[in-house]
């Protein structure tokens, strides 16, 4: 059974959606202060939509930096250019 994959734009832009989602759910939170139990749950769910696209954000991040570096053997080596 073949897997099935994002497109590379669709997959770039997962993180961002996550962190904007994450940050309309924290704004309805707010605005939804008067029923309580909802209140707390969006506000809970935005939170943490919001934390994991901050986190896949920086993981995407520190793997394309670590990446690049093991691309160029002179960094590993310790002589790093002035």
């Amino acid at each position: 059974m073949a897997r099935r994959h994002f497109s590379r734009p669709v997959y770039a832009g997962l993180p961002w959606f996550y962190i904007s989602f994450g940050i309309v759910a924290l704004i309805a939170s707010y605005l939804l202060a008067a029923r309580g139990a909802l209140s707390l749950t969006v506000g809970l769910l935005g939170f943490l939509t919001l934390l994991g696209g901050i986190v896949v954000l920086l993981r995407r991040r520190d793997y394309r930096q670590l990446r690049s570096e093991y691309a160029n053997p002179d960094y590993l080596s310790g002589n790093d250019p002035p």
